[in-house]
């Protein structure tokens, strides 16, 4: 049964969540998934997938928003940051996906734009297309490469504004999380102040960390069911944090950088095998491809006030409790040589 960490039990701080506790809580963010699950030859099997998550329902080229990256470990082989973190701005879906699996979904989201923009790479630039990736090689057989650039435009060409399918569905399709199925999970979190309301949604892709470093002593409403302790896991984890509070790329990273803080506080230590990565960004304010103006004005929340620390505990616990929702959503999954994952809660009544 698939339910909400919040569902279990299991209340993450003191801030409140949106209508539908998800990234897609923020204005215009729409999320995507293709999940393949299918036999191959020989005891191998595609248990893997492509997630999309959308800034807005427009051309993403033409109409920019603000952006930023943050490496808490470096362990991991996405594209497209390094030009996010130099102009502070995304042109592009972001794509989620498995290691290998980068290219394909490279691919397909280039040909997506290149149809959508006929002008890039001809009259105009070229366009920085965001991948972020997790190893899902224990449930798939990764080395097959069963994600394919159809794939990738099919989970952009999906994408709604709807509460979004968490666990194992789309990239989280075969990814371990503390020993148990992980995968796919999200929250948000609504701030409020001088009668201004803004939404922090973090969507997670979890793949790292062993039985051993799980917290369940924290969180009184989840039954330790650990049939053996195992060793520390290297891993990772893609964190992808939306908001619509107008801040400038040099605060998303700010912001970005408390995530870390939630993921800290459910076991993890950023092992030295794993990629912890934060992909931020803002649709307060929309930066278009063509401009003739010399001056470009933008406005942001001011450092000093209460509000950004009320982003930063928001960043912190939508992290947290996306994780949390990551473990809660997954299912027990089957995959490659006949290796079975267990949900954490496959021992609940009813699971």
């Amino acid at each position: 049964m698939r339910v909400k960490i919040k569902n279990r039990g299991i209340t993450i701080g003191t801030l409140l969540p949106g209508k539908k506790n998800c990234i897609t809580d923020v204005k215009g963010v729409k999320v995507g998934h293709v999940t393949l699950d299918y036999s191959l030859d020989e005891g191998e099997y595609a248990c893997t997938g492509v997630t999309s998550i959308l800034p807005h329902g427009g051309n993403l080229f033409k109409e920019k928003v603000t952006a930023a990256s943050y490496i808490l470990n470096g362990f991991g082989k996405t594209t497209g940051l390094v030009q996010v973190n130099e102009l502070g701005v995304l042109e592009s879906p972001i794509m989620l996906t498995n290691t290998f699996g980068v290219p394909a979904v490279t691919q397909g989201t280039l040909e997506y734009m290149l149809r959508e923009n006929p002008e890039i790479g001809d009259t105009t630039g070229t366009i920085n297309i965001v991948v972020g990736e997790c190893n899902d090689g224990q449930l798939n057989s990764i080395r097959e490469f069963p994600v394919k650039p159809n794939h990738a435009i099919e989970a952009i060409q999906t994408a709604t504004a709807d509460i979004s399918l968490e666990g194992a569905v789309g990239a989280g399709k075969g990814m371990v999380c503390f020993g148990y199925k992980g995968g796919i999970g999200s929250s948000s979190r609504v701030v409020e102040e001088d009668k201004q309301k803004y939404t922090i949604g973090c969507m997670v892709l979890s793949n790292f960390g062993g039985k051993i470093e799980f917290p369940f002593e924290k969180y009184p409403g989840i039954k330790d069911v650990r049939k053996e302790i195992d060793e520390t896991s290297d891993g990772s984890i893609i964190m992808v944090l939306a908001t619509d509070a107008p801040l400038s790329d040099r605060q998303l990273l700010r912001v970005a950088k408390r995530c870390g803080i939630g993921l800290g506080r459910t076991g993890s230590h950023f092992s030295h095998g794993s990629g912890d990565i934060v992909i931020a960004f803002s649709t307060a304010t929309i930066i278009p491809h063509n401009s003739e103006t010399l001056l470009q004005t933008t406005t942001h929340i001011r450092e000093d006030h209460p509000l950004m620390n009320q982003l930063f505990a928001g960043a912190a616990e939508a992290t947290e409790e996306a994780i949390l929702n990551s473990l809660s959503q997954a299912v027990t999954t089957k995959g490659r040589n006949g290796l079975v994952v267990e949900s954490m809660f496959s021992s609940y009544l009813g699971q």
